[in-house]
Parts: structure tokens; sequence; C-alpha cells
């Protein structure tokens, strides 16, 4: 072989060895689109849901206990949430640098120049019908949330174009479609009816309570709505509120009662099936099914794992062998020995998985962000920062 071939064969090389890279890349950006797929920025976030997402509704709009260890952690004072310090919620908009969202009902200090929220305790999917259940949750259920919401994105554009002092804390117009739209609720409506049905006809109600939640996500789509994380429902029979009023059910190995985690269980199956539906019938909607049943189970089955201890125990209590107690909650002033106690919290809840008997301490809240955040446990499988993405399912 003379000289003046060897330049031309490494040429030859070189372009085969491009080739062949470029087929590499579209092959596994095929196989696997994720790798395609961007992060996305999303200026605002809007949540809709119940307690467990709530960041100070109820408190606004009802009652709020002054002297309340919630938010003891973090805030050091009562926070409007239901936790120690900060719930998944506040995770989420921390990961893309978005101020804690304010309440959409409160009317004093909120800014909702970077979303809203109008998730509030107790809240359900569909309004309940019996008449005590009815004063014991929320009257704004997802219907109604919608609703505030359909109200909401006119009136603060009203108010940006008016100008003046409120006009910088009003979002922008094109946040309502650039934001994300999460959503967590459905366990009110599950611990409704296991408190007032048998387990058949809790699991007849099923399909109904998601065709409901599946009709209240199309319309925040005609809306407007592009980017949707939607929580499914937690273990509820690994609750201190249900470990107490059912002593005698029959637990699993984690110490839960079996028949209404499979309750749960069954939500969040048709749950992800009507998503699943859903992607097709809403072709330019990024719709993300989000497992916090795992994460947070697994909280309860395998506590050391992740720093924790007494898994079922309440950590602001008072009394029995969850340490829950119905008449006297997280914050609320009892007799002990006819003296006023606060029921207040444990030494150390970071150490805790269970804040209040029904809610999650912030290092549990913490722990579950970190896994569902991650894409593990969603579907389709990516993370939170590519939640903008269509089509990866």
């Amino acid at each position: 072989m003379s000289l003046m071939e060897f330049p031309s064969i490494i040429t030859l090389f070189h372009i085969k060895l491009v080739s062949s890279l470029v087929f590499l890349s579209i092959f596994t950006t095929t196989l696997n689109p994720i790798i395609a797929a961007k992060d996305c920025v999303f200026p605002a976030i809007f949540s809709l849901g119940a307690s467990n997402a709530d960041t100070g509704g109820m408190a606004a709009a009802a009652f709020s206990l002054p002297n309340s260890p919630n938010g003891e952690t973090y805030f050091h004072r009562p926070s409007g949430r239901f936790s120690d310090g900060r719930i998944i919620l506040d995770f989420i908009a921390e990961s893309f640098g978005i101020p804690y969202l304010s309440p959409y009902l409160d009317s004093l200090g909120s800014n909702f120049s970077r979303g809203a929220n109008f998730a509030t305790f107790g809240s359900t999917i569909k309004p309940q019908q019996n008449i005590f259940l009815k004063n014991l949750l929320s009257p704004f259920n997802l219907g109604v949330q919608y609703t505030q919401f359909n109200g909401f994105k006119p009136k603060t554009q009203l108010i940006r174009n008016q100008g003046g002092t409120f006009a910088s804390l009003m979002p922008k117009e094109e946040y309502f479609t650039e934001a994300l739209y999460t959503f967590d609720i459905g366990q009110n409506d599950l611990m409704a009816g296991i408190f007032s049905k048998t387990v058949p006809l809790i699991t007849a109600s099923i399909p109904d309570l998601v065709m409901t939640f599946k009709l209240n996500i199309k319309n925040l789509y005609n809306l407007g709505a592009r980017s949707f994380w939607i929580h499914n429902t937690g273990p509820i029979g690994c609750l201190p509120l249900i470990l107490t009023n059912f002593p005698l059910a029959i637990k699993d190995a984690s110490g839960c009662v079996k028949e209404y985690n499979e309750v749960a269980q069954d939500f969040n199956r048709h749950l992800k099936d009507a998503l699943a539906k859903l992607r097709e019938d809403l072709p330019l909607a990024a719709i993300t099914y989000v497992d916090v049943y795992t994460p947070k189970y697994n909280l309860f089955s395998d506590p050391k794992k992740y720093g924790f201890e007494l898994p079922h125990v309440t950590c602001c209590g008072y009394g029995g062998k969850y340490n829950f107690n119905d008449v006297a909650r997280c914050g609320a002033t009892m007799k002990v020995m006819n003296k006023d106690i606060l029921v207040g919290s444990c030494k150390t809840p970071s150490t805790r998985v269970v804040w209040d008997g029904i809610h999650y301490t912030e290092a549990a809240n913490k722990v579950i962000f970190d896994q569902i955040s991650s894409g593990n446990f969603t579907d389709p499988p990516i993370p939170l920062k590519m939640a903008c993405n269509r089509n990866l399912a």
C-alpha cells in the first residue's frame, strides 16, 4: 500500500464510523424516546386536590389552630399544611425554582404570579351525599375546584391588564398553557366509603369516581392546560386513623389493613387505565400517572431502610397503640386529669413516617418526592423535569 492511498483509507473509515454512530443514535432514540425528550421549564404550577396538597386553603376558608404544631419543623409556625413541614407539592415547586403556592382561598398576602393552589383538606372527587360525611368533608370537591379555576383565569388577566399594585401578583396569560397541573385527590372518597359502606359497594363506586376525575382533567385541557402530573392514592390501610378505628381487621405482613389497601390499589388501577385512554383522546397533552402508593407503602414495610422508626405510630397525637385519637387530633386541646393540654408532636418528627394519623411528616414527604420525581414510579417512566413531553408512553 502506498502512502498516497493511506489518507483515503482513513477518510473512508471516518465516514463509516460517523454513519454508524448516527445510526446508533437514531436507533437508540427510536427504542427509547425519553433520551430525545427535553427538560421542562414550567413557569407556574396549578394544584388541585385534597389535604396532602393543601398549603393553607382550608385554614383560610374555615378553621385554623393558632397553636398547632403543623409546620414546626420547617416554617416554625402553623403553615396551613397538614405536616410538620413541607409537603410533596412544596418539593415539586422547589425543584422548578417556583415559590411555595399560595392557596386560592387565602385573600391575605397571596401571590399568584407563579401559580395557585386549589386543594383543600377533606376535598373529594365527587360531592358527598351522606349528610354526616358531608359535614366532615370539604365543600370544595374537584368539580368546585375546577369552577374556581375557570373563574380565576380570566379575572387574573383582567387585573393584570388594569395595572397597578396587584398586576404583578397575577400569572401571565401564557403561563396557563405552559404550567404544570398537579392532582392529589381520591383518598377522601375512599375513606368516606370505608366509614359508611361495605367493601363491595366501595369497589363498585370506583369507575364512576375515576370517570369524574377524568372529566375534570378534560375540562382543564379545554381551558388550555397541557402538562398533567397526577398522583394515585396511597396505602390508606396503613394509616393510624384506619388502624385505630378497625382494630380487628386483618393485617398484612407490614401491619396494614389488607382489604382497605386493596381498595386503594383497585382505584389506582382504574385511574392508570383511564389516563392511558385519555392520552389518546387529548393528543396535545402530556399526562403522567404518578404512583405514590408504592413509595409510601415501602415506608411502612421497610422503615429502617429509609431511616424511620415506629411507622404506624402518629407523631402528633395522643393515646392508644397508634398514638391517635379521633376526638383529640394534632393541635387540639384536651383535658387530662382536669388540665387542658395541647396535643403536640413527638421529639423527633424526622424519624417518623406519619405526622397526625392521616398525613406524612416532612421527612417522609421528601423521601416520597425523591422517588417519584426520578421517573421510577411514573407512567410513562419519565422524571418530573420532563413532564411536559408528549407521546412518551
